[in-house]
């Protein structure tokens, strides 16, 4: 499968220490780390199971399991990834999601700072569309939901309007996007 194929062309030990080195200097620099072919598929084994042992994925990409440890450790360094459990809302007691497409006037990032802090809003986008901002809210309820709205993300300095996509069903959500 990918990732016979990613063991496969990654098969010389030069290919990792090369890229390791670069990986290095390039997020010494402030850019982005560049992520070779091993890297990519550890972090895709890590989506399909956050919890898939060390020794696996090392199986699967061709390294030993202390070389995946020291690569997912410098991935979460980085920044690159996360490894966290994904619950669904609504089994945990949040029944009411919503995006939000805000208007603002003035500091978009002052604004966007401010959502980011509400515990509620699940993703804060600046956007170059109709919306300066969207925000995806998670709450309890209908009432939780007007109240952040309302009392909470309308009073922020700068809020000129607000338009609510409530969700009736989610038909999707995944985080399995992979590194394309």
């Amino acid at each position: 499968m990918h990732s016979d194929l990613v063991a496969s062309r990654s098969a010389d030990p030069r290919d990792s220490r090369e890229s390791r080195s670069e990986t290095r200097s390039e997020s010494r620099n402030g850019s982005s780390p560049n992520l070779d072919a091993v890297s990519l598929a550890i972090i895709e084994q890590l989506q399909e199971d956050g919890r898939r042992p060390y020794a696996a994925i090392g199986k699967a990409v061709g390294l030993s399991e202390a070389a995946v440890r020291q690569r997912v450790q410098k991935l979460l360094d980085q920044g690159v990834m996360q490894i966290v459990a994904v619950t669904d809302p609504l089994t945990v007691g949040f029944r009411r999601q919503a995006m939000v497409g805000i208007h603002v006037e003035g500091d978009v990032e002052s604004v966007a700072d401010a959502l980011t802090a509400m515990s509620e809003c699940e993703y804060v986008v600046m956007t170059a569309g109709s919306f300066d901002l969207m925000v995806e809210i998670v709450c309890e309820d209908d009432d939780h939901l007007l109240e952040v709205i309302n009392r909470r993300i309308r009073a922020i300095p700068g809020v000129r309007s607000t338009e609510s996509f409530v969700y009736l069903k989610l038909k999707k959500q995944t985080y399995m996007w992979g590194t394309r």
